[in-house]
């Protein structure tokens, strides 16, 4: 049994930290220290853990009660159960197609996906796949493909493609002449069951960390909405843009949170969604096969919805009650000065530091808590180098949802490398910063004509984060 399935009591007024069964501040080099307020230090405020270890990402929220405890260790089984080929009496329902045969298989560690193997093989990434309207709008299917390419299959099935990246490397020079080598992907899909069409546009999206996804949740509408600008009305160049989409219990357009593009309105939609595209398990929420109405793609079984409400009630659970790692290396002097670059860069403009969620929430533990995400959970444009040229909903092409900073510093720790951006293709903090555009053109300027020195600053803080 992991350290994380173990309950503990969290004091933040003394930073100390009570485990039953292991000790999980375990940050070696990395401090806690008083650069930050200690409201601050606090990423995820009363669900903050302190664990700079490989389970940094998989800690249950150290407020939850013994009863939500108790379901979020349910739900962590769930997240970690593998799928077979029904009939089965366990954990039946993979397939016909799917890209993975479990939740963490794609979020190892509850953390980031690395997104090849090095044979350029597809690893824990999944490929969209929609046609554009002449407008960005609510993306659409493609003939047999459905949204997603499921590249795997169960016995006597055929997958519906494989996915094969190769990169070219592009050389970014700064101004004091150091030269910084970006990996620039192109995509092929291969061995299709059947021809794509040539207007059909494809996306690569690496899996993200899942912890903190309930505090997003319960951020308020009106907070994310009073950083939206999407007209560029204060001529700062930053122009947030919301993503409307289509909840699909209610059926009604909901702010977009979750996703590469903000295409998901809730968390347990995106746990369904998940399930169905990514697993091919079918739930109450999706009732059907990932590609029902595709002969191709159906099990010819009756026996849907194949997982129950209370299987995917508490999955959902479980990643709204994952605790947000506290921040590192507060007291440094160097992440002092790398905070102040990042201001003085305007990345805040995007990645905005704080809120406050919801004193109204379903889950107790959530509500009224002061987070420091990193995110404004808007889109904007990214530049052509970024894009991928496929609408989904209000998101164009060019544009994407400001990821979460928070942990982000962990990552290699908690999941063995550093690839960054929706598709990974950068290799570090730097190559990230390097790849914007757009909107965050002016930003990525004011970091190539920094010193050496201030780089490490600024990338060791967003490390801090």
């Amino acid at each position: 049994m992991s350290c994380k399935k173990y309950s503990f009591l969290f004091l933040v007024t003394s930073l100390a930290v009570i485990f039953h069964g292991c000790d999980v501040f375990s940050s070696g080099d990395e401090d806690v220290g008083a650069a930050f307020s200690e409201q601050e230090i606090n990423s995820g405020g009363a669900t903050t853990v302190y664990d700079a270890g490989t389970n940094a990402f998989s800690r249950p929220a150290p407020n939850l009660s013994d009863a939500a405890l108790e379901k979020h260790n349910a739900g962590d089984a769930e997240f970690e159960a593998s799928f077979v080929t029904a009939p089965a009496e366990v954990n039946g329902g993979l397939g016909p197609l799917f890209n993975n045969s479990n939740c963490s298989s794609c979020h190892v560690n509850d953390g980031r996906g690395k997104p090849f193997f090095d044979d350029g093989s597809i690893s824990s990434v999944l490929v969209r796949i929609s046609l554009n309207g002449d407008e960005p709008g609510d993306p659409i299917p493609v003939d047999g493909f459905g949204l997603q390419i499921q590249n795997k299959a169960v016995y006597s099935k055929v997958p519906e493609a494989d996915v094969e990246a190769i990169y070219d490397y592009i050389t970014e020079q700064l101004d004091d002449g150091t030269e910084v080598e970006l990996r620039d992907p192109t995509y092929q899909v291969l061995n299709p069951y059947k021809p794509i069409p040539s207007n059909a546009n494809t996306s690569v999206r690496t899996a993200p960390p899942v912890f903190g996804l309930g505090l997003l949740e319960a951020i308020p509408e009106q907070q994310i909405m009073a950083n939206a600008d999407p007209n560029d009305t204060d001529d700062d160049g930053i122009s947030g843009k919301a993503n409307y989409v289509m909840n699909d219990s209610t059926n009604q357009r909901e702010l977009g949170r979750f996703g590469w593009k903000a295409n998901q309105p809730t968390v347990i939609q995106q746990v369904a969604r998940a399930y169905q595209q990514d697993m091919g398990v079918t739930t109450p929420y999706y009732p059907h096969d990932n590609d029902y109405g595709y002969p191709e793609a159906e099990d010819g079984l009756d026996d849907d919805p194949e997982l129950s409400q209370q299987i995917l009630e508490q999955t959902t659970f479980y990643v709204q009650t994952l605790g947000v790692p506290a921040k590192r290396n507060a007291e440094n002097p160097i992440v002092k000065q790398g905070r102040e670059l990042f201001q003085q860069a305007g990345c805040q403009s995007c990645h905005t530091p704080q809120f406050t969620t919801s004193t109204n929430t379903d889950i107790d533990a959530l509500a009224g808590q002061t987070i420091f995400p990193y995110t404004d959970l808007l889109l904007h444009d990214m530049g052509e180098g970024l894009a991928d040229h496929r609408s989904d909903f209000k998101a164009s092409g060019r544009e994407w949802r400001t990821p979460p900073l928070w942990g982000i510093g962990l990552v290699e720790v908690v999941n063995g490398h550093q690839s960054f951006l929706h598709d990974g293709r950068a290799q570090s903090i730097l190559e990230a910063i390097l790849w914007h555009g757009g909107e965050a053109q002016k930003s990525k300027e004011f970091v190539k004509q920094l010193s050496e020195n201030e780089r490490k600053a600024l990338v060791k803080f967003v490390k801090s984060i």
